[in-house]
């Protein structure tokens, strides 16, 4: 499978077209090694997207439930999209092929055009930069479709996960999830001590799979044992205001941290897609997003 692969004097990066323009690792380069930041892809030939470094969610992110969303006065109907799936979910930016626009040593620049899923019409650009060491993922959607629709955009890095593991993100609200995983009501991340990363604290050791908002944007997630942490900044950007966190168990060698720009089943909660994380998008408009991912090897 091609790949590109972009690097500075301190990290590297690469690239998979084919698959969903997403990373096949991101590392950082120390003597002893590569040092994974991302979970790296362990069998690139074999590869679906989820087995990758980082997934590119676009036009929206999660799962929607109903079978698509009303808006603009009509129903719009979506397709489930993946294998044991039974909704569709994180668009189709993920599993579709995307063209490299430009390619330099440092930086590197893909884009799609999708006609779809379902009433989505849009073009799409991802750029990679690593800058002593720091990859910043900027991605972007421009609506083509003849009428305004709700976007959503967001990132979906798969961090290795270790026995020490801590992470600190602040958020106020914590969406519960049902047995679909779609939202079954929030509450303050005040009330779940083992969910409230205020303050560093280590992974829960069981299963999560939820959405956090209001976010402040910044993160800081630390590996005790590797001497090693990576700090997650979106520049206050006004559109990432939510992460969600996803971990199967302690025992999984990976969690997912994701900036993103909506909750799950944003298109169908109360209040309609506005009130809930999207943006409206009219014929011609689009919708950028930019977030950085800092290591810093620790004493």
């Amino acid at each position: 499978m091609d790949t590109i692969t972009i690097a500075d004097a301190t990290s590297a990066a690469m690239i998979v077209p084919a698959l969903g323009a997403g990373l096949a690792s991101y590392d950082l380069l120390v003597k002893g090694g590569p040092m994974p930041l991302f979970r790296p892809c362990r069998d690139l030939a074999g590869a679906r997207p989820f087995d990758l470094a980082n997934n590119l969610l676009v036009p929206w992110s999660g799962r929607i439930s109903g079978g698509g969303f009303h808006f603009g006065g009509r129903f719009h109907g979506l397709d489930p999209n993946l294998a044991g799936e039974l909704l569709p979910i994180h668009g189709n930016g993920f599993a579709s092929p995307w063209t490299v626009v430009e390619a330099t040593r440092a930086r590197a620049v893909l884009g799609l055009s999708s006609n779809g899923p379902g009433s989505y019409r849009f073009e799409a650009r991802v750029t990679y930069t690593l800058d002593a060491g720091a990859l910043t993922i900027g991605l972007a959607a421009t609506n083509h479709a003849a009428e305004p629709l709700p976007y959503g955009l967001g990132l979906h890095p798969w961090i290795p996960r270790t026995q020490g593991t801590t992470l600190r993100a602040r958020a106020t609200t914590v969406t519960l999830e049902d047995s679909r995983h779609l939202p079954a009501g929030q509450v303050p991340v005040a009330s779940r001590e083992d969910w409230d990363f205020a303050a560093s604290r280590r992974l829960p050791g069981t299963w999560i799979n939820n959405d956090f908002s209001p976010w402040d944007g910044q993160a800081e997630i630390v590996w005790p044992e590797r001497k090693l942490r990576l700090l997650v900044d979106t520049g206050q950007d006004p559109r990432l205001t939510t992460y969600i966190l996803y971990s199967p168990a302690s025992d999984a060698d990976f969690f997912c941290f994701e900036p993103v720009t909506h909750p799950v089943d944003a298109h169908n909660r109360p209040g309609g897609p506005e009130a809930n994380g999207l943006w409206v998008l009219a014929p011609g408009e689009t919708l950028a997003v930019s977030c950085r991912f800092i290591p810093d090897l620790l004493p």
